[in-house]
């Protein structure tokens, strides 16, 4: 969870609850913003309404899960706040710095070999020449 700053909010309550049986878990957010909330849940739970809660906001979900998988762990993702800055990735200038260095020492290299082929031509021609004489 994060605040409009951009920042994980600590110390935030989510609720998490199946209004079709209420079954529900409250829990708080940790100093990175993330929570986890565990559900005893059965295979005749799968397409019920899901509410999850946190800091004024609401979201609802359908509870989806293969019934016949019952060795994945049953997950599903709801994050609430807007900027949260670790989930958006390294920043885009980063590649393409990383790309203008690619190109600029890919060039230097190319620019190294060009230059000791002509020089290793020049030697060979001069030679060449000294042969003929």
């Amino acid at each position: 969870m994060c605040g409009k700053d951009g920042r994980p909010s600590t110390k935030t309550e989510v609720l998490v609850k199946d209004t079709r049986i209420t079954v529900g878990q409250t829990v708080t957010t940790d100093d990175d913003g993330y929570y986890k909330v565990t559900l005893h849940l059965h295979n005749d739970n799968v397409g019920d309404p899901l509410l999850v809660e946190a800091g004024g906001e609401q979201q609802n979900f359908k509870i989806q899960f293969d019934p016949n998988d019952l060795e994945t762990e049953r997950k599903l993702r709801a994050d609430f706040g807007s900027g949260c800055a670790r989930d958006l990735g390294p920043p885009q200038w980063l590649f393409y710095g990383l790309g203008v260095a690619a190109v600029a020492i890919v060039g230097w290299i190319g620019l190294k070999i060009s230059r000791k082929r002509m020089r290793e031509e020049q030697r060979r021609r001069k030679g060449q020449g000294k042969r003929q004489k």
